[in-house]
């Protein structure tokens, strides 16, 4: 592990992701599945990228444009000096007999470095939409078979996908949604004090109207649930 300033040698789109390709000075590429910590310029923190391709000259990384850390990374332009640290972390087992590689999405990214140290197994990769299918180019011996997608804003039944409140609907109306009806208690991601609309917010939900009911039927007198943010 070292830290070096490395000049970005390009820049070039994947789908939705971009393939940040630096020269690699004398850092070295590590096992597949270790990461580097690149610094976006004007930014406090770095940011973890798995290693995507690696030559003699230079390391590359696939990024996900989703934040201003990583808009600022994909936005370099070649001659451009980025401060990287590395490589961290624990790499993936070399040693598998038929290895056979799994996944999809922005989870592709060190897929490319690990095939070539595999010796190009097979891969089945799942993706979104065709365009990030696109990613799936960088993957040696990866085929689109199809690509499925589905629209939750018109389907009749879903009618969208995760909540958005409106500004101040959560301070105003969460507590009345948060309410038991008699009998009925309520538990949804919908109506979470934390992770509104994820996964997160369900399991925090169900657990706070678990336990009202089982104080409700054990008589205790409990008429709605406890919602305290740090309930779990």
């Amino acid at each position: 592990m070292r830290r070096e300033a490395l000049i970005v040698a390009g820049v070039e789109r994947v789908g939705p992701y971009s393939l940040v390709s630096l020269k690699r000075g004398s850092l070295e590429s590590g096992v597949p599945g270790q990461f580097f910590m690149l610094s976006p310029p004007g930014r406090l923190l770095p940011r973890p990228m798995s290693l995507c391709l690696a030559t003699r000259r230079e390391l590359a990384f696939l990024i996900d444009p989703i934040g201003p850390g990583t808009r600022a990374l994909v936005e370099l332009v070649r001659g451009q000096a980025v401060d990287v640290l590395g490589p961290l972390g624990n790499g993936y087992r070399l040693d598998v007999k038929r290895p056979l590689l799994v996944g999809g999405g922005i989870g592709v990214a060190p897929f490319p470095y690990l095939s070539e140290r595999l010796g190009r197994p097979p891969a089945v990769l799942g993706f979104r939409t065709s365009e990030h299918a696109e990613a799936a180019a960088l993957v040696p011996n990866a085929e689109v078979v199809e690509v499925h997608a589905h629209d939750w804003t018109s389907d009749e039944l879903s009618r969208g996908t995760w909540s958005m409140p409106r500004p101040h609907a959560m301070t105003r109306y969460l507590r009345e949604l948060q309410r038991p009806e008699g009998r009925v208690f309520l538990a949804g991601s919908d109506i979470a004090n934390g992770w509104n609309g994820f996964i997160d917010g369900a399991v925090e939900s169900g657990l706070s109207a678990a336990r009202a009911v089982r104080g409700f039927l054990a008589g205790a007198g409990v008429s709605e649930p406890d919602r305290a943010a740090g309930a779990l």
